[in-house]
């Protein structure tokens, strides 16, 4: 749709006729300077819109050299030629306010600047003296502009800026105002860096994400910064390639010392602030309280967790003590009923056997003689102990209901039966009792040739080693074996496998023979130490009045106490005996020296039988 041209004041617009709806085409070429702008951008491959950006970026930058303005460096005139390398460049040109933020075409605008003014023609027409070749400080514009113009030699002397500030605040610096003294630190250093995006240094509400990726970039800070414009010595200037390297080589070391140097300065700011930044601390107490809050919760979440453990577990004690309870209750009143009827059935049996009596002695228990009397109450009563309560039953109906023969003859005919059970019993008894006698007799003759000839002196030595060397002495077998060959008066020489036959066969004896072996032994003590026997029919107390403090056995607490009071009263200590004998309770002075004996005399012995027993193995081997 076309636009029409607005009206001029006073005058209006009218249409007179429809537009067409129908679009021409027609084709348009360029022509004149806009010729030339077409083919400008059909060789960049731009849009007319993006020619457009250009040329207004072309007039800024234009407008922005038109108005440069430099800045008059008084000590110009005072530089030294020579020592070009040492001078600020920037404030040559008189561009010392803008620095490395000049552009090329501002460096290019202010040394042409620089050059209509001091330039060596220029001052001779005026009538100033000229100082000859390179002596004059022309040299200086002219270097400053060589150095500035050439990326790479403006980025080494950047790099260097004297002007820049090197210092790293200290922790104590920051103590009350943070951000204000370390903002700005950060925000010069940050030029820097080969990375275009720097974190914001940020302030006290800053989020724990930025905070932890400000303080991660600057760990990990990149730095394009690099030394080489302090190298003290040009490799051109070198005669030969071996000094070029040297050159080289002495160069690189010193750039990397200074590398290393102000890598140590970037981290220690950054540790400083680190360590003094008040929103660190901030979210480590929020962690911390975190931590804290976490593990409470799953403190108390164990606690609920243990306390819904202990109320099932009560619950289930609670349950089984109930089953328990019903179950004892209920076996106690089967215990009860049980009771009931055994007493029932008790008072029934004495009632069946007093009727048994009672008819049996209305009858004259069947006799008129008085032995056979005698002899049936005799039979009467093992039926009375015997049968059982329907037999008993049974036998009362029949006496009850028959005459005196035929009860007679009921009752014979049980107590034959009962005779007959009896003597089964007894036959059973006798045939167990011989077959253990049997196989008693076959063990303990399974001992060898030596089997046979083992008597009471034997079996009680054997018995006083066994307790002496116990389970875990070395070669305890051959040892006891030793000892009783030492200690036998019957000369028989006894092997181990004598020894543990023999002793095997003991642990199998019968109480009954463990009991008459015992027996002997004790009659034979009492005959060697002269105690009077006295007669069986006197109390247990007055048998063993004369003998009861000797037998006595030592308790292992009584055993300790007694070797703790040996090792606290040594044999030079006075009156050692009744000292020891008051430490151990319930012993008199001659139980502790007894005791003393015996243990010396256990201990010589057992030395001795190790010692037999060493040399025989020596002798084998």
């Amino acid at each position: 749709m076309l636009l029409l041209p607005g009206a001029p004041d006073g005058q209006g617009t009218a249409v007179t006729r429809a537009l067409s709806t129908a679009s021409v085409i027609c084709q348009v070429e360029p022509v004149g300077r806009w010729y030339e702008a077409f083919i400008k951008r059909r060789n960049r491959n731009i849009s007319a819109s993006f020619q457009e950006l250009e040329d207004k970026k072309e007039l800024s930058e234009e407008s922005e050299d038109e108005e440069l303005q430099l800045e008059e460096f008084p000590m110009l005139k005072t530089l030294d030629p020579k020592d070009w390398k040492n001078q600020d460049h920037y404030a040559v040109l008189g561009l010392g306010h803008l620095r490395y933020r000049a552009t090329q075409k501002q460096i290019k605008a202010a040394h042409k600047a620089m050059v209509l003014k001091h330039h060596p023609d220029k001052r001779k027409a005026a009538g100033e003296p000229i100082a000859e070749g390179e002596n004059d400080y022309f040299t200086c514009i002219t270097k400053a502009y060589e150095m500035l113009s050439d990326p790479a030699k403006r980025r080494a002397f950047n790099s260097i800026d004297p002007t820049f500030d090197n210092s790293v605040p200290s922790k104590n610096e920051a103590k009350d105002n943070f951000f204000e003294v370390f903002s700005p630190v950060f925000e010069r250093n940050s030029r820097w860096s080969n990375q275009k995006n720097v974190p914001k240094f940020g302030d006290m509400h800053s989020s724990f994400e930025d905070v932890d990726a400000f303080y991660s970039f600057w760990y990990n800070f990149d730095s394009w910064r690099e030394f080489s414009y302090l190298d003290e010595e040009e490799k051109e200037k070198a005669e030969c390639r071996d000094e070029r390297r040297w050159i080289e080589k002495q160069n690189r070391a010193a750039r990397a010392q200074r590398k290393k140097e102000e890598m140590n300065r970037i981290r220690t700011l950054v540790d400083n602030a680190y360590s003094c930044d008040p929103r660190i601390k901030k979210f480590k107490e929020e962690e911390k309280a975190k931590k804290e809050a976490e593990k409470k919760a799953k403190v108390e979440a164990k606690r609920k967790e243990q306390e819904a453990k202990e109320r099932q577990r009560q619950a289930e004690l609670e349950a089984a003590r109930l089953v328990k309870e019903k179950e004892e209750e209920e076996v106690r009143q089967q215990a009860l009923l049980a009771k009931k009827e055994k007493e029932i059935q008790k008072k029934a049996i004495k009632k069946e056997r007093q009727k048994l009596r009672t008819s049996c002695k209305n009858w004259n228990y069947f006799s008129d003689s008085e032995a056979e009397c005698v002899k049936m109450m005799e039979e009467i009563e093992k039926l009375c102990d015997r049968l059982e309560l329907t037999s008993l039953q049974c036998l009362n109906d029949i006496l009850a209901s028959t005459t005196k023969e035929e009860g007679k003859a009921a009752v014979e005919k049980q107590i034959e039966a009962i005779n007959e059970q009896i003597r089964k019993e007894k036959e059973e008894a006798e045939a167990r009792i011989r077959q253990a006698s049997k196989s008693t007799e076959k063990s303990a003759g399974g001992g060898g040739s030596s089997g046979k000839n083992w008597s009471e002196d034997d079996l009680q030595l054997l018995i006083k080693a066994v307790n002496l060397f116990p389970a875990g002495t070395n070669s305890r077998w051959e040892v006891i074996a030793n000892y009783m060959n030492l200690h036998s008066s019957s000369g028989i020489k006894r092997t181990a496998k004598d020894v543990i036959s023999k002793a095997k066969s003991l642990q199998k004896l019968d109480p009954h023979q463990k009991d008459d072996i015992n027996k002997k032994a004790f009659d034979k003590f009492k005959k060697e130490h002269g105690v009077v026997p006295h007669s069986d029919s006197a109390a247990p107390s007055e048998r063993f009045e004369g003998l009861c403090t000797d037998f006595i056995p030592w308790t292992t607490e009584e055993q300790k106490l007694l070797e703790q009071a040996l090792k606290t009263y040594p044999v030079n200590t006075p009156e050692r005996w009744e000292k020891i004998a008051s430490t151990v309770p319930g012993r008199s002075k001659k139980d502790c020296m007894k005791r003393y004996k015996e243990l010396v005399e256990m201990v010589k012995a057992k030395k001795a039988a190790q010692e037999q027993v060493m040399n025989a193995c020596r002798t084998k081997k």
